[in-house]
């Protein structure tokens, strides 16, 4: 165990560098993260036999993808920057990769900041294209999960949202500290148990819509106990009672929507069903 113990100490964040341009691991999963989203919704869209075309997929999933990663980092100003004040006032510096004249990439990104582009946007374009907004929704709920395994592993390998202090035989050193390595609690929690938790659900799926919902629930009941080995942001700290995050606060609103918009779902179809059903 000592190996993994220490694995910060034998490992660089930094895949290669170009120059001044350092390109980080954590960075390479995100966007590896981008394109399997794409690749599993295809997948699905062949396996399954749904009715959306590739072209769709292609499209709807550009425009996601970049809600995604304008959500995620305006999300990451707005809620966990300690300088919010200062981004602020001067907006063109939120998606500067330069500090000080040294190329720094673009760090902090808020999964909640992401949820929240990706559903305006989702929304834009299906009304745009006037194509289904539920079976979008369905789609992305199951592309999502497994693509977000690996930026958990990206916030791993690039040392950060670390762990709370623990002496469990699995933890990892940082600065010293032993810690949980709560980021790859993460990715089983709020990507494999979700994707499986929607992979089956989906067999028993009645309205479109169901899926989206599930997914909800599921991501904040897995992000919701992952905050629990999470270290709190040193800037936030904790939000409620003494031990609750904002992360925290944030699933409990988002499992709140999602098990109203189930329960929209199911009762406004079950209503339809009774009018044809009256009707004949």
């Amino acid at each position: 165990m000592s190996f993994w113990q220490n694995i910060y100490t034998h490992f660089d964040p930094v895949a290669f560098r170009l120059g001044i341009f350092s390109v980080h691991w954590y960075g390479m999963f995100y966007v590896a993260a981008l394109l399997g989203a794409i690749f599993i919704a295809k997948w699905f869209v062949k396996r399954d036999k749904l009715p959306i075309s590739l072209y769709v997929v292609d499209s709807y999933f550009l425009w996601a993808e970049l809600a995604i990663v304008l959500g995620a980092r305006i999300g990451w100003v707005l809620i966990y920057a300690p300088n919010t004040e200062y981004y602020l006032a001067h907006p063109w510096q939120i998606f500067n990769p330069f500090s000080n004249g040294e190329f720094v990439g673009i760090r902090g990104m808020s999964y909640h900041g992401a949820v929240f582009g990706f559903l305006a946007v989702t929304f834009i374009y299906a009304k745009k294209y006037k194509y289904p907004v539920w079976k979008l929704l369905d789609l992305a709920a199951l592309s999502i999960p497994l693509a977000y395994v690996l930026g958990r592993i990206g916030n791993f390998l690039n040392q950060e949202l670390v762990g709370r202090v623990t002496d469990v035989s699995w933890g990892i050193y940082v600065d010293g500290v032993l810690r949980h390595p709560s980021q790859l609690y993460e990715a089983f929690l709020e990507g494999f148990v979700v994707f499986a938790a929607v992979f089956i659900y989906r067999k028993y799926k009645k309205y479109d819509g169901e899926l989206v919902a599930i997914y909800g629930i599921t991501y904040s009941i897995g992000r919701f106990i992952a905050e629990f080995f999470r270290e709190p942001d040193s800037q936030i700290g904790f939000v409620y009672g003494g031990w609750m995050t904002a992360g925290q606060v944030l699933s409990l609103v988002i499992a709140t929507m999602g098990i109203f918009l189930y329960m929209y779902i199911v009762k406004k179809n079950t209503k339809v069903k009774k009018i044809k059903k009256f009707k004949r």
